[in-house]
């Protein structure tokens, strides 16, 4: 269970790393529209997993290979906006959300199956 600090202090992190990738980053992913969907934080506060959703889910791939790319750039610049705040500039682990590409294959296998009505005539 996450402690009140760890939440504040991902809140905090999604915020900023969400400004550096707008103002920083934004430019080199090719058309894809990337947002980044939450920050869950180590309890000591070291390590920070970050899930990026990608729209168009095609490009996920491509755009998880150029966010790695940016990697120590990214952290750089955080640890620059956070850094009179905190004492540890957490190491940055980015992964794919894939939750509205899963949701998608569920509502298409839900569509294509038959499920015959419930006979209502039975006593």
């Amino acid at each position: 269970m996450e402690t009140q600090r760890q939440h504040k202090y991902s809140k905090q992190i999604l915020k900023d790393l969400a400004q550096i990738f707008q103002r920083n980053i934004q430019d080199s992913f090719a058309g894809a529209f990337v947002t980044l969907k939450e920050v869950k934080i180590s309890p000591d506060l070291a390590i920070a997993t970050v899930y990026v959703s990608v729209l168009p889910v095609s490009k996920g791939n491509e755009v998880m290979l150029i966010i790695e790319q940016n990697s120590k750039k990214i952290r750089g610049i955080l640890g620059k906006v956070i850094g009179k705040h905190a004492r540890i500039v957490p190491q940055l682990r980015f992964f794919l959300d894939s939750t509205e590409e899963d949701g998608s294959k569920m509502d298409s296998i839900l569509e294509k199956l038959h499920i015959p009505k419930k006979d209502q005539s039975k006593d």
